[in-house]
């Protein structure tokens, strides 16, 4: 997972690893709702996920959630809401600049 920080840049799999656990989730709701929310254009195997997680939860941005009975879950800690709302302030200035370039608004 090679997330720049310093520049705000996140991989999309850790993204949307974020935005699934803005309610608590285990780690196959995780997965169904990252290939529902794009449609099925990510669909993340069981290793690729549990990586990301243990990964995220080193750095603090996740965390174990409840009692941790059979299924283990997870929910975004508040550091990791900052990041998560830093990623898309970018996007949404990426998509701007985008935009401007491009000709994505209105032909009026």
């Amino acid at each position: 997972m090679k997330d720049n920080v310093k520049s705000g840049a996140l991989t999309e799999v850790t993204f949307f690893i974020l935005l699934s656990v803005f309610e608590p989730k285990h780690g196959y709701a995780i997965m169904q709702f990252i290939e529902e929310k794009t449609k099925g254009r990510l669909v993340l195997g069981a290793g690729s996920l549990y990586g990301a997680i243990n990964t995220l939860t080193e750095k603090g941005w996740i965390e174990p959630y409840g009692e941790g009975g059979r299924t283990k879950e997870y929910k975004i800690t508040a550091e990791g809401r900052q990041i998560a709302e830093k990623e898309l302030a970018r996007l949404k200035e990426l998509t701007a600049t985008a935009a401007e370039i491009i000709g994505g608004g209105d032909p009026a």
